[in-house]
């Protein structure tokens, strides 16, 4: 079976994959694919009742990103033109919705460095790092122990609570359209 931090890193990768691209990985597609257990596991599951729509795989990041939209209107900042606006303008737009999406990323995910060290600070990566958790940049020669400066600490997923996803065609709104009635 899958140990979970590898679940929960692939997880990430997908939910930003589909967010940025519309599409999983090849190289998660293919091993989920191929996992015995995941196999197994599938085989072995009730079927669902008939009002129960089964969980497609990208439910869970359309969820995310209603969550970031419904609190932070995350989704209209991204997809607004920001040129025509002063730069005064759009940096009281953005504390808001910085603020408002942080806040959704607290209550539903809880986050933890990869490398719990200061940035510019020196590391050093011992032989059998996770190549999927460190990315290694810069003049890259030899085998490890690799030593250089860290850029940025990474993200890890420690826990994930997101809200029971609506029953029906709801799983693939983001955010529904608004019509006032005059």
């Amino acid at each position: 079976m899958m140990g979970l931090g590898k679940r929960i890193s692939y997880g990430l990768r997908c939910f930003f994959s589909i967010l940025l691209r519309g599409e999983i990985p090849q190289n998660i597609a293919l091993e989920m694919v191929k996992t015995p257990s995941v196999v197994a596991a599938t085989a072995h599951t009730a079927e669902p009742r008939a009002e129960e729509k089964p969980l497609e795989p990208f439910d869970r990041a359309i969820q995310m990103l209603a969550l970031l939209q419904r609190d932070g209107r995350l989704i209209d900042f991204l997809t607004e033109d920001v040129a025509p606006y002063p730069d005064a303008q759009l940096g009281a737009a953005v504390r808001s919705v910085h603020e408002s999406s942080r806040q959704v990323l607290e209550r539903y995910v809880k986050l933890e460095p990869v490398i719990a060290s200061d940035e510019d600070q020196p590391v050093t990566l011992e032989a059998g790092f996770d190549p999927a958790s460190i990315k290694v940049i810069g003049n890259v020669t030899g085998k490890p122990p690799l030593r250089g400066l860290l850029r940025h600490r990474g993200w890890r997923a420690t826990q994930v609570n997101l809200p029971s996803l609506p029953l029906g065609s709801g799983r693939s709104i983001v955010a529904p359209a608004e019509v006032e009635i005059l």
